[in-house]
């Protein structure tokens, strides 16, 4: 039987992609007591890195369809932290985004809405979270959008 959180996943139509594995020398995620850490999520989907520059040559509602993405990502190394039962999050503490944007773009807040969107559909209140939204010039491999995430969870 799934649990809660799978259940909500399944209900708004989303599979989780696989945990990606690390691309460098870090870990994808650390528990630290109750916390976990999750490394810097890349944008990507099925077909594959999501690259560009906010206020170049993406908008924002791209911007927001790659920070879902890294998102759903957050998600997968969440599951995998938890051995697979979502259902031990108590609240998402922290996102940090980054966002690969133009000197005079500033709508990067709106573009990591995209992923703070995605983790109040799915986890309700304990979804809402602390976070940052960062512009900077250039991302890994030239995605347009990077996010990092804190979990607390049993």
């Amino acid at each position: 039987m799934p649990g809660r959180i799978d259940a909500r996943l399944g209900e708004l139509g989303i599979v989780l992609p696989d945990a990606p594995a690390p691309a460098a020398n870090y870990i994808p995620f650390v528990r630290a007591g109750a916390l976990v850490h999750v490394s810097g999520q890349i944008s990507r989907d099925a077909a594959g890195l999501t690259c560009g520059r906010l206020g170049a040559d993406m908008d924002v509602a791209a911007g927001a369809a790659a920070a879902r993405s890294c998102a759903l990502a957050l998600i997968a190394q969440l599951r995998a932290a938890c051995g697979g039962d979502l259902d031990r999050l108590v609240r998402v503490v922290k996102l940090t985004g980054f966002v690969a944007s133009t000197a005079d773009f500033t709508d990067q807040p709106k573009v990591i809405n995209g992923a703070s969107d995605l983790m109040v559909a799915v986890f309700g209140e304990a979804g809402r979270h602390a976070r940052s939204a960062v512009g900077v010039a250039a991302l890994p491999l030239g995605v347009a959008v990077e996010i990092e995430a804190i979990f607390e969870v049993a």
